[in-house]
């Protein structure tokens, strides 16, 4: 374990995480390691490795798939508040390990210790939504056209869920997902990023021994690890009639094709490339501080992190000025260290792409305002540090047509009125957050108007970046439709069926149909 790792209590944190699991079992216990190859987890801090983690072959995955189904045998006839208590439970045992958990999450992904903490906040805020959620999982009742009959519909457990999560939300993610399929009676095996399988460990343990107290099976959660080739045990598997998968449009196209190949059912987030409108009417200072978080927080690796700036000509010049001022003040470096703004990237082929990404805006036209770079020197041995870079351009530009994972921001202008600007920021396949900042009441409607904003999530006088459990996170087009945490995404668990009960002595036929024998 490295210095700065000794120095901000990560032994520590891993001890505390880890020591809570004692039983045995291939996807809960000591064995749920597997029994292929090692991946070892490495810090973006300061390079060093935390820890190896085995990957899991196709032998160990059909006995994690056994406890799973096994489990779901109990668990879907478990009473719906009975399954919300267990969630509960496992919210407080997140609430008793948010420290060791948001350091971990730190050190392992990059993100600010602050970001850590928020993530796991996000955990504890979704497993309340579905404890309440679990005494309001409704149907709805219709009136029949047929006399003594009646119509209603109801929601009814899917069986294994499985989810792929990316490693810039190592476990947020996850629980948006876990958390309401739980409550919905499904159970679940989870295939965390390989560039951050401890989180996922550690996430396992803390179930596992909630799920030990309450003499349920070990297989209502299930952990599988390793690369893109054990993520297509899950996408394979007529067994899994969902998964959730989060990451690039990339991998979402190929998610898509092969699970809906097999008419299984997909819940994919994907790529953004999110855009702030700036109107003549907007808060400068407000907007400063929305634009700058949502560039830089997490270095620029949330699906919801602030792409595009498109600002009005008439405040473009004011805009930019405090923008460039903003982004001279920023700290980068140890993300454990409170007093920094800005930690690492997760690894050196991220900062590849970055670099070239900034090349490329450079090649064709643009007009560096923040020069970036990568940063070197004592602190930043990981070679993961780089600097936010701001780059004036154009929204025709290729690069900046696509998502670069990495802390850019492109400074774009409009002239005319606010359908200009938002023509631009719908002028991309991208679909998941946008945002404007104005005190204009007409321009914010429209700009929440059917003809305003294509994206799933669209705000006003808040930045692109962040968002409530409490709404349907998820966005359209290659943003791939999916919806997930709040509102009512709780219904994609489950598979929805109409009854009808006749509770006549006779037959009637719908539409008046005569059958007489």
């Amino acid at each position: 374990m490295s210095q700065i790792a000794k120095n901000f209590g990560i032994t520590e944190a891993l001890a505390s995480l880890y020591i809570q699991q004692e039983n045995n079992g291939t996807s809960t216990g000591n064995d749920w390691f597997g029994s292929g190859n090692y991946i070892t987890s490495y810090s973006p801090v300061d390079g060093a490795p935390i820890a190896a983690v085995s990957v899991t072959t196709k032998k160990d995955y059909e006995q994690v798939m056994a406890k799973a189904q096994d489990a779901f045998q109990t668990w879907r006839l478990v009473p719906a508040p009975q399954r919300g208590e267990i969630v509960r439970q496992f919210g407080e045992k997140l609430r008793e390990f948010k420290a060791p958990l948001g350091k971990l999450v730190s050190y392992e992904m990059g993100k600010s210790y602050q970001e850590g903490l928020g993530e796991v906040q996000e955990m504890i805020d979704i497993c309340d939504f579905a404890v309440g959620l679990s005494r309001q999982l409704h149907g709805f009742t219709m009136h029949s056209e047929r006399p003594g009959h009646r119509m209603y519909e109801q929601y009814h457990p899917l069986g294994v869920v499985g989810i792929i999560s990316a490693f810039n939300f190592p476990v947020a993610v996850w629980s948006w997902n876990t958390a309401l399929a739980w409550v919905c009676g499904d159970v679940c095996i989870w295939k965390p990023s390989e560039k951050t399988p401890l989180t996922g460990i550690a996430c396992q343990h803390l179930i596992a021994t909630v799920l030990k107290k309450n003499n349920l099976p070990e297989g209502i959660s299930c952990l599988i690890n390793g690369d893109a080739s054990v993520g297509e045990f899950m996408t394979t598997d007529t067994r899994i009639p969902l998964l959730s998968a989060t990451g690039s449009t990339r991998m979402g196209k190929k998610v898509a094709a092969v699970v809906g190949a097999r008419l299984g059912k997909s819940l994919l987030e994907l790529g953004g490339n999110n855009a702030i409108i700036v109107t003549p009417d907007a808060d400068i200072k407000m907007t400063v501080i929305g634009a700058v978080f949502g560039a830089v927080g997490t270095a620029g690796q949330r699906c919801t992190s602030t792409r595009r700036l498109i600002i009005h000509e008439a405040v473009y010049e004011k805009v930019k000025e405090a923008l460039v001022t903003a982004y001279g003040q920023l700290n980068i470096g140890n993300p454990l260290d409170e007093n920094n703004h800005v930690g690492p990237i997760i690894d050196t082929d991220a900062v590849q792409l970055y670099l070239n990404a900034l090349e490329k805006a450079k090649a064709e036209g643009g007009e560096v305002l923040v020069p970036g770079g990568v940063l070197q020197g004592e602190g930043y041995e990981s070679g993961c540090y780089v600097k936010p870079a701001v780059i004036a351009a154009e929204n025709e530009y290729e690069i900046v047509q696509h998502e670069t994972f990495a802390p850019i921001l492109y400074l774009l202008k409009y002239s005319g009125d606010v359908t200009n600007a938002i023509a631009q920021q719908n002028g991309v396949v991208q679909g998941l957050s946008s945002a404007i900042m104005t005190n204009n009441l007409r321009e914010a409607e429209r700009f929440l108007s059917h003809a305003g904003s294509d994206c799933g999530i669209a705000n006003v006088n808040i930045g692109t970046s962040g968002a409530e459990i409490g709404g349907a996170f998820g966005g359209e087009k290659e943003t791939g439709g999916g919806r997930e945490s709040g509102s009512d995404a709780w219904k994609v668990y489950m598979r929805r069926q109409t009854n009808t009960i006749n509770y006549t002595t006779e037959l009637p036929l719908a539409q008046g149909i005569k059958f007489d024998l």
